[in-house]
């Protein structure tokens, strides 16, 4: 059975048209949401994922209505795969059920693993050298003689002629 799922964002935004094309995609049950997908409670998106039995597939309009980041995206998948339920996003034609939506998501996995790795390492390597030049973090902070001759708009001044 093919489930599916659809998220706005706002109260003031539509579900008419991602509705419209899971009905279309054959859709025999949608579940809502209209909230933003940083929030983890997602009550139709929970209403979904239980209703969902080995063999169904969940179907999406888009990629970023399921998850809160790519990683999240990825570990959604993971759990549907271990319950063998698919996933379907109609938006990016990617389909779990294919082996070539799996590969797709394995690239994701490990593209997403390697990005997250080489942050931290970049991150934990230029510490040490940061500490060292005792450098604040930003962008240099402007005095306020240098900002009076550098900007216009910070001189002081006569006022404008009315």
């Amino acid at each position: 059975m093919l489930i599916g799922y659809a998220r706005v964002s706002t109260s003031d935004q539509n579900l008419d048209m991602q509705k419209d094309e899971l009905k279309r995609a054959g859709c025999k049950r949608i579940c809502t949401d209209v909230a933003s997908g940083a929030k983890s409670e997602r009550p139709g998106f929970t209403e979904a994922l239980a209703y969902a039995r080995e063999g169904d597939t969940l179907v999406v309009w888009k990629l970023d209505r399921v998850g809160r980041s790519l990683g999240h995206l990825i570990e959604t998948v993971r759990l549907l795969e271990e319950r063998r339920i698919g996933f379907r996003s109609l938006h990016e034609n990617i389909d779990t059920t294919t082996s070539t939506g799996k590969l797709i998501f394995h690239v994701f996995g490990a593209l997403s693993s390697r990005g997250i790795s080489s942050v931290s390492a970049r991150t934990r390597a230029s510490r040490p050298r940061a500490l060292v030049g005792a450098r604040a973090a930003g962008a240099p902070s402007l005095t306020t003689s240098s900002a009076s001759s550098s900007s216009p708009s910070l001189r002081t001044g006569p006022p404008h002629p009315p």
